[in-house]
């Protein structure tokens, strides 16, 4: 099963990262904060959006940084994704 996001919606999938203390004790993913680093996995193809034309500068594989709560959380065949509007996404890092 596919996501297909509509408008000026992404989905993207958080990139989950292990931590080390400087104690060197190694902090899962689970036990931080939410991640704000996350991958493209669908782009919505924007157009007329409220009455504004939205023009998509994201692409499927670019990494990003999001809003800290921005989104919807979504569980689609085992795996976890977020949809959320380009407008949430802060920056790109490549």
């Amino acid at each position: 099963m596919t996501i297909k996001p509509l408008g000026d919606r992404v989905v993207i999938k958080m990139l989950e990262t292990e931590e080390t203390t400087k104690s060197g004790i190694v902090l899962p993913g689970s036990a931080k904060e939410k991640p704000q680093m996350a991958e493209i996995v669908a782009v919505g193809p924007g157009g007329m959006v409220d009455g504004k034309e939205i023009k998509m500068e994201v692409a499927v594989g670019d990494k990003v940084i999001t809003s800290k709560y921005a989104g919807t959380e979504v569980k689609l065949d085992g795996q976890e994704y977020t949809i959320l509007r380009q407008s949430d996404i802060l920056a790109k890092v490549g």
